[in-house]
Formats: structure tokens, C-alpha cells, sequence
């Protein structure tokens, strides 16, 4: 944070000076100097915004740590909050934590020669009371990685007893252990809430009732944080149910847009079956190239757009309502249209609206949830009770878990699905070249922008087995053929390590959205093996490279993309990819003719007279 806060500073200071240089020389200069001054007092705001919060984030943290207590009061601590008086024996520090000297290690850690290695569950939480624990990440890393050793409802009561326990005595001496010990509960407990409550409290309402009521009985009463609690819990859970009804909108409007299509294909239908009575000789043509029409074809010939004339750029979006010009009517045209510049844009905006509401737990015992490598393809409806959870589930029995990260999977397939389909189902080589081209150079751009995830989506709809086997691809120009070597190397890169996207100075200034799938498989592997030791503790060392690698969730949120929205275009996306979402690729295929390799007419001539010949000569 120093080190951050520092950098921010110095780079806000020669920005001041840059700027105060560019209107000194205002007058002399042209409109070009005039034209950036305002951008640059925009980044100037910026700039200084973020380093008052970064000064905030530091006072927040200092403030917070001097309640922290020395590691030899821990014991302490535990027996204090015990409401049972029965087994009141002496525990000694060794039995609750381990810790590692950093000298033998040749480690450097300036706030001691200690590090937490493992410890009984009590012992975990109770470090969280430790002097630096704040200062150390130490809270964060089990704010995400307890559930495999307590319960949610465990770990609330843990909590609650200590303040309980020290609330009324808190108030009288603030130099004394059990008011840092009420303090510093209370700093954890909003560190939670703020932290995880749409994957603790928002799932689990017995969980979020029983803190409501202490809060309420037992804080409000005695301290000025009941009121500021209850205010907190309040916004969160206005924060979650906005976000649940921007998912239902979401739903909702893909629902509308499927019925606008089904009254517009009846309508359209209905309208070509008058005509067709009225004049019996009608015919509708096609074009040379469109090869033979398949079932799924005529389902959709008449529509709206084999009536119109086919539109040679995107006035047909802005000469209809989004609603009237649907996506599976204008077909893959559009996509042509725009440059791979503007789809990578509005894919990315697209995935980031998916990508910022996970949170890092979500990606946390997914064996658990059925999540496998992409070779495995994962169930598209999957319910709590269809999940089998007795095999592989690394959380204790009672915790409850979100399954975002399964949505979030199912999307990424959704596109890929698409990304093949839409190539399969061009009825000419030229259009299939051209799509195929397309989505390389989209590809391309995404992972040139850190959007590792999209890119990841593409490749995935390319590797499809059905489109590798495509003739276009022998036709498509070497450089763009080149890309797909590009993206494989990304993908290796991507799965050589867990943190390499926060390496470099790039992970810094630039946003970042990782893939989904490669993470998950990420922590898969670090999850492998066991979590406590021979004498019952639990392996802090595992359960903090965990958090290291799933934290980089929110250092990535952090930093969202700033691309101008096209909701026509937006739209046109996503309409195309829930229109494919279910499709089958092997049968799109079989019925265009763009997809297997033709024999000219000549030499397919020519091989059935020389049959013919052969058995002729078997008669004589």
C-alpha cells in the first residue's frame, strides 16, 4: 500500500507540473495544446481522487491495527469468549498456532521472524486479533479461505461471543486488552460484511437474521457501532438485490426479444402463406451459392429479411427498432460489418458485466460443483440437489455455496457455441473466410487488451473439432492463420503459472479479465492434497497461496475497461449468442455444403465412368 501510494503521488505531481507547463505555453501554442488541457485536468482529477483514497485505505488500516493484541494474549482471548466454565485449562499458544522462522528460511518479512504455517480453527481465528494482522493481508486470506475448516455460522458465533464478552467493559478503559479485543471484533466483522456478504449473509438467511438480532438486542444499546452496523448491512443488501434485479431485467428483455421473434416469424409466415394462395407459379429464389436449403433454413426463410433486400451496411439496425431487427434475421452480415476493433470493444464491455459480479470465493471448491477441464463439457441445468457433493466437497458439510462460477462457465461455452456456429452456418466460402478472419483478429485484440477471457472463448469455438476440419481454412491468408498459433501460446502462457497476469507493470495501468476456466483450474491444483497436518491442523501455507491466486478476482474489478457502449450492437451480440447457446455444431454443419471439401464435377464424372469401366471389364 506504501508502495502504491507512493508511485500514485509521484505520478500526480509530475502531472501538475506537466500541466502547469502546457498553460504557460497556451498562448504561443496552437488549438492542439488547448485540446489537452482538458483531458489532462480530467486525469489530474482522477489522479488525485484515487490518491485520497489510497491515504484513507492507510489512516483505515493503522487505525485498525492498534487494536491488535501481542500473539502470546491469543489463549487468552479464546477463554474469554467461552460461555462454558467446565473445561477452563490453561492453553499454551504451540497448541493452537505453528509458525516457521523466517531466518532459516532466508526470508525477509519486516514485521518478524515468524509466520503462521498452521493452526487448530480456533487458533486461525483467533490470529485475526494478532498486532499486523490487518497490515499483513492476513484477515483478507481468511475472509476468503475459512469455509474449509468453520462454518459461516461458526465463525459469527466466534465473534459475537468475544464482543459479548467484552461490550460492556469496552467503553470504561480503551487502553485495556478487552476493549482492543471489542474493537478489533467489530473491525473484522465489518471487514466481513463488506467483504463477502453476497456469498455469506445474502445466501444464508438464518445466518444474516441471527446477526441482525444481536446487533439490535445487544450493540445498539451499549455502542455507537450498532447503528453504523445496521446502516452497512442495509446498503449491502440494497447493493445485492439491485444487482438481482439487473439479472432478472437482463433475463427478462431476452425473454421479450424471443417472443418479438416468434410473432414477427408468424407473422411473416402467415403473410407468404396469403401470397402463396393468391398466386400458386410464386417461387422463392436463392442465390447460386447458398447450396441446398435445409430444414433449419426454411424454418427461417420467411422472415422479414428474405423479403427485404439485403442491406450492404448497418442502416438496417438503425431503420428499425431494436426490438423489430432481430439478430438471427440480419444473420452473421453484421458482424462482417463492423471492424474487429469495435466487437472486441463491446464483447469485452459484455464480459466485464458478467465478470464483476463473482466474487473470489466463487472459485473456491468447484470439484465440488462439477467444474472440470474444457475437454469435459459441463451440464447445462445444474441444481443443488443434482450435485454431488459427498465426493469432492473441500468446505465443511453445513457451509453453504454459491454457484455463480458455474453461470460464469456456462456463458464463456454459450460463446464459444456461437463463435463455431455462426462459421458453420455460412452458406459460402468467401463469408466463412471472412468470419473466420474476423474472429481471429476480435481474438487478437481481446488478449492485446488483457481480455485473456474473451479470447479464451474464441479460441475454444475455433479448436471445435468440426471447425478445424473446414476447408476454408486452407484458403485463409498466413497471417491471419498465424493468429491461431498466437492464441495457443497465450493459452499455454495463461496455464504456466497462477499469477502471471499480475506480473509487470502492465497488470498495474491496464484492466485485466481473466479466463474463468483457467482460474478454477488453478485453484483445483492447489486444492489438491490434504488440508491439515498429522497433529489436526490446518495448512495456513495452502490456505494462503489459495487467497493469493483468488484475490486476484477483486484486484481486477478494481480496474473495470472505460470503452464507449453500442447497445445496438450489444444487443445484436447477445441475441446471436443465446440463439446459439443450445446448438448443436455436427448437425449446423451437415447441412451446408460450405462445410466439406468439393470434388469439381469433371473429375467426380470421371471417377464414376472409370467404375463403371472396372466392373464392365469384371462381365467379359
Amino acid at each position: 500500500l506504501e508502495q502504491l501510494l507512493m508511485m500514485e503521488t509521484k505520478n500526480y505531481r509530475k502531472t501538475i507540473k506537466f500541466y502547469q507547463k502546457l498553460l504557460q505555453k497556451e498562448r504561443s501554442k496552437g488549438p492542439e495544446t488547448k485540446s489537452m488541457l482538458p483531458k489532462l485536468r480530467g486525469q489530474l482529477q482522477e489522479m488525485k481522487s484515487k490518491v485520497q483514497f489510497l491515504e484513507l485505505v492507510k489512516k483505515y488500516i493503522m487505525y485498525a491495527e492498534q487494536w491488535g493484541v501481542e500473539s502470546c494474549a491469543l489463549p487468552t482471548l479464546i477463554h474469554n469468549g467461552r460461555n462454558d466454565t467446565t473445561d477452563m485449562a490453561p492453553t499454551d499458544e504451540s497448541t493452537l498456532l505453528l509458525y516457521y522462522n523466517t531466518e532459516k528460511h532466508q526470508c525477509n518479512n519486516q514485521n518478524g521472524i515468524r509466520v503462521l504455517q498452521a493452526g487448530t480453527s480456533l487458533g486461525l481465528m483467533a490470529y485475526l486479533y494478532s498486532r499486523n494482522a490487518f497490515l499483513e493481508g492476513y484477515v483478507q486470506q481468511f475472509l476468503y479461505t475459512f469455509r474449509y475448516f468453520c462454518t459461516q455460522e461458526e465463525f459469527l458465533q466466534f465473534l459475537l461471543d468475544r464482543i459479548s464478552s467484552t461490550l460492556s467493559s469496552a467503553s470504561l478503559d480503551p487502553s485495556t486488552s478487552l476493549t482492543k479485543i471489542c474493537n478489533r471484533s467489530f473491525y473484522i466483522l465489518q471487514a466481513w460484511i463488506e467483504d463477502c456478504y453476497s456469498v455469506d449473509f445474502a445466501t444464508n438467511s438464518d445466518l444474516l437474521c441471527t446477526l441482525k438480532e444481536f446487533i439490535s438486542c445487544k450493540v445498539v444499546p451499549l455502542n455507537g457501532y450498532g447503528e453504523h452496523f445496521l446502516s452497512l448491512l442495509e446498503d449491502a443488501s440494497s447493493r445485492k438485490s439491485d444487482s438481482v434485479h439487473q439479472c432478472s431485467s437482463i433475463d427478462k428483455c431476452e425473454e421479450e426479444d424471443e417472443e418479438d421473434r416468434k410473432k414477427l416469424h408468424s407473422l411473416c409466415k402467415k403473410l407468404s402463406e396469403d401470397v402463396s394462395k393468391k398466386a400458386c407459379n410464386f417461387n422463392w429464389k436463392l442465390s447460386k451459392g447458398m447450396g441446398p436449403i435445409s430444414q433449419y433454413q426454411r424454418d427461417r426463410l420467411y422472415t422479414s429479411s428474405s423479403v427485404l433486400p439485403k442491406p450492404c451496411n448497418n442502416s438496417f439496425t438503425e431503420e428499425f427498432p431494436v426490438s423489430f431487427a432481430k439478430a438471427d434475421e440480419v444473420g452473421p452480415y453484421l458482424l462482417v460489418e463492423y471492424s474487429a476493433q469495435q466487437l472486441c470493444c463491446q464483447l469485452t464491455l459484455l464480459q466485464q458485466d458478467v465478470f464483476h459480479k463473482c466474487h473470489p470465493v466463487h472459485f473456491l471448491n468447484s470439484r465440488a460443483l462439477g467444474v472440470k477441464d474444457k475437454c469435459v463439457a459441463i451440464q447445462k441445468a445444474v441444481s443443488t440437489e443434482t450435485v454431488s457433493l459427498k465426493v469432492c466437497n473441500l468446505f465443511l458439510s453445513k457451509c453453504i455455496q454459491d454457484q455463480y462460477l458455474l453461470q460464469l462457465l456456462r456463458n464463456a461455452d454459450s460463446i464459444s457455441t456461437w463463435v463455431a456456429a455462426e462459421i458453420v452456418t455460412c452458406h459460402t466460402s468467401k463469408l466463412q473466410v471472412s468470419l473466420l478472419s474476423k474472429f481471429l483478429l476480435i481474438a487478437k485484440c481481446c488478449y492485446e487488451q488483457r481480455n485473456f477471457a474473451t479470447a479464451m472463448q474464441i479460441l475454444a469455438g475455433l479448436e471445435n473439432l468440426i471447425v478445424r476440419q473446414l476447408p476454408a481454412w486452407k484458403i485463409l491468408p498466413a497471417k491471419v492463420a498465424e493468429i491461431m498459433e498466437e492464441l495457443k501460446a497465450v493459452e499455454v502462457f495463461l496455464k504456466s503459472d497462477s499469477l502471471c497476469l499480475m506480473e509487470g507493470e502492465r497488470f498495474k495501468t491496464l484492466p485485466t479479465i481473466p479466463s474463468a476456466r483457467v482460474l478454477a483450474m488453478h485453484v483445483q491444483q492447489l486444492e489438491t492434497g490434504g488440508f491439515t497436518m498429522t497433529n489436526g491442523a490446518h495448512k495456513w501455507s495452502k490456505l494462503r497461496n489459495i487467497a493469493k491466486v483468488v484475490s486476484q478476482v477483486h484486484a481486477f474489478q478494481e480496474n473495470p475497461y472505460t470503452y464507449t457502449p453500442d447497445f445496438k450492437l450489444q444487443s445484436y451480440l447477445r441475441q446471436r449468442i443465446t440463439h446459439f447457446k443450445d446448438a448443436d455444431i455436427s448437425a449446423l454443419a451437415a447441412d451446408n455444403c460450405a462445410n466439406f471439401h468439393q470434388i469439381p464435377a469433371e473429375k467426380h464424372s470421371r471417377k464414376i465412368q472409370d467404375a463403371l469401366r472396372r466392373v464392365k471389364a469384371t462381365f467379359q
